[in-house]
């Protein structure tokens, strides 16, 4: 199973990846990200939170990557994602808040 890190363009979730030391980490983010980093695959675009189905958009990705733990960085991507925690909670997905 893989861990997601949101905020893949900030220093703090690099430092967290590298805390984490584990070879199924993915980085990603919604923000711009040029586009030589997301082709080798290293970092993937997530939704953006201003969609009006970021949660369900987040939950589809979770579940196709094999994500079992999601690292939040951005106040937008906590706000909406707690709010769902029970949902991802019943597909043993954690929902994590760095700051």
């Amino acid at each position: 199973m893989s861990i997601l890190i949101t905020a893949a363009n900030s220093a703090p979730a690099y430092k967290l990846k590298k805390l984490l030391n584990n070879d199924n980490v993915i980085m990603g983010d919604h923000m711009d990200l040029p586009d030589f980093m997301l082709k080798p695959g290293k970092l993937i675009r997530l939704p953006d939170p201003k969609s009006t189905s970021y949660t369900h958009e987040m939950l589809t990705l979770c579940l196709d990557m094999g994500v079992e733990t999601v690292y939040l960085f951005r106040q937008a991507e906590v706000d909406l994602l707690l709010e769902s925690e029970t949902l991802f909670n019943e597909y043993n997905i954690k929902i994590l808040v760095e700051k």
